[in-house]
């Protein structure tokens, strides 16, 4: 009988063993195999702006910062409207993220992949990611999906 548990046992570890190899050899998608690249477009000066790039790197992106003196002209290149426009804009697989967007909505408009242009966190909400400044509540706000072209939507709401 000890003989018997044994030799179940010892099968059970090798099939593991076999799995656990099979598993490390299989390619990993471009998503998990490097994280994501942002480039994010913002004044030299301007401090939340690196605030906001730490929290993406927190998030596990990798983020490459170009200083520019003319944010306009990339927020025109990209199309985000003036309504949505905040102090920063970013690139990111082929989508546009306008101001302090939390990086977990940048990670579910990855996931989910919809037929928009990007999203906009509109002025700079006290509480946004990179605009946290003790001392003061939050400020409720909402995280725009936009489209040019087409009405806003709400991707997601903080309160």
């Amino acid at each position: 009988m000890r003989w018997f548990l044994s030799l179940i046992l010892l099968a059970l570890f090798t099939l593991a063993a076999a799995c656990t190899a099979q598993r490390a050899e299989q390619p990993l998608s471009s998503a998990q195999n490097a994280a994501e690249i942002i480039t994010v477009y913002k004044s030299p000066t301007c401090g939340c702006c690196s605030d906001w790039i730490a929290h993406l790197k927190e998030a596990g992106f990798t983020v490459e910062a170009v200083d520019r003196d003319d944010l306009a002209a990339i927020k025109a290149q990209h199309q985000v409207p003036a309504r949505l426009q905040s102090c920063h804009t970013a690139l990111v697989e082929g989508y546009v993220i306008e101001g302090h967007v939390p990086a977990k909505e940048i990670r579910r408009l990855l996931t989910e992949r919809p037929p928009i242009t990007g999203l906009a966190v509109p002025g700079m909400p006290i509480g946004s990611p990179g605009m946290e400044i003790d001392g003061f509540a939050p400020e409720p706000y909402d995280v725009l999906a936009f489209t040019t072209g087409q009405a806003d939507a709400i991707y997601a709401s903080y309160r």
